[in-house]
């Protein structure tokens, strides 16, 4: 498999940086640091070498329907050039961002009883110190899977809540970008493109979930704020597209945390909360494809439905994010994961 060939010598190099620190100095990365990773080139009929993830925070889908491609227009586009579904749903358990964003990396409902990864809390506390603590038992996620296949990983969020993730897997994330304000890390993004080759990037952006919590979800500041973050999502996205080399080996998956309407997003009963979108889009996925039209045989479009995890056919979630990220890199599922475990989740058309 295209990242399985791992050189004896590697050596992880780890960093975070957080609001106010100054990032360290990095060398630009190309072919070479690649080869010296001992990451091989795929070939041309199976290109996908690179996924970039991106999480916006509070995604409510019905505002990007009642904005349209006029007012999101990239978002728009991922799902024009891309598969997508904008009624796809969180984990059953919660509708919040630590817990959400946990299952996206690991595979794994919350409720550690029941195999669940055990991330419960949504705040910065210390302790549980680490989602293995969290779960009482070894937790495997995206980054580990591509760390042990020798590639390079990035995280890139704008809450301090996700230094939960460098604590857990902290040889398996090798850089580490806090930054509050959303501008400022998608600039870390952009630069992070064109500097670095990765195998694969997770890209949390915060504003509409912010905004939402101060002014409601779904208000006229609310879906101002959609828009501001789907021309961050733009400039991210160009500068994959400004490349070809990079354009033509990198996928793109976005997916969101919760919803949300009103004041807050945690009523987990809600449709406006469990309710997000997924979207897949770069090489080999289907141009503007339905991913439930895609998957008829293996996953069922849940309507307004809330469904368990014991329906023997499951909702595309966002917790499929990482199986599918490994899958488009070739590699197996997350140890001891969940959702997608099977990699069934089909983003391009029958052969």
């Amino acid at each position: 498999m295209a990242l399985r060939s791992v050189l004896a010598s590697v050596v992880v190099c780890s960093s975070i940086v957080l609001v106010g620190a100054q990032a360290p100095a990095q060398v630009p990365s190309g072919d070479s640091a690649l080869v010296e990773r001992g990451v091989e080139r795929r070939s041309l009929d199976d290109p996908v070498s690179s996924v970039l993830a991106i999480s916006i925070d509070g995604l409510n889908p019905d505002a990007l329907e009642q904005l349209g491609a006029a007012g999101t227009p990239n978002l728009h586009d991922l799902m024009a050039t891309g598969a997508s579904t904008l009624n796809a749903r969180t984990e059953h358990e919660k509708t919040i961002t630590l817990p959400n964003h946990t299952g996206m990396v690991t595979g794994r409902r919350i409720e550690a009883a029941t195999g669940g990864h055990g991330v419960t809390w949504n705040d910065d506390r210390r302790r549980p110190a680490t989602v293995q603590a969290a779960a009482g038992r070894r937790i495997e996620s995206v980054f580990t899977s591509i760390h042990d296949a020798g590639g390079n990983t990035a995280l890139f969020a704008s809450k301090t809540k996700f230094t939960l993730w460098k604590r857990s897997w902290p040889l398996s994330i090798d850089t580490t970008r806090i930054r509050l304000d959303n501008a400022v890390l998608t600039r870390s993004v952009r630069r992070d493109l064109v500097d670095h080759t990765r195998a694969f990037r997770f890209v949390h952006l915060s504003l509409p979930d912010a905004v939402g919590h101060d002014k409601g979800f779904m208000s006229k500041a609310y879906l101002r704020a959609v828009q501001r973050v789907d021309a961050l999502v733009g400039e991210i996205v160009g500068a994959v597209r400004s490349d070809p080399v990079r354009a033509g080996s990198t996928a793109i998956i976005l997916t969101s945390d919760h919803g949300g309407r009103g004041a807050d997003h945690s009523d987990a009963t809600k449709l406006a909360n469990y309710r997000v979108a997924f979207m897949v889009a770069g090489p080999g996925v289907a141009a503007g494809a339905d991913l439930y039209d895609l998957n008829a045989d293996d996953y069922r479009d849940p309507g307004t439905r809330r469904t368990t995890y014991r329906a023997s056919v499951q909702p595309i979630r966002n917790g499929d994010l990482a199986n599918l990220a490994l899958d488009l890199l070739d590699l197996d599922a997350v140890p001891g994961s969940e959702h997608n475990s099977a990699l069934d989740l089909d983003v391009s058309l029958p052969d």
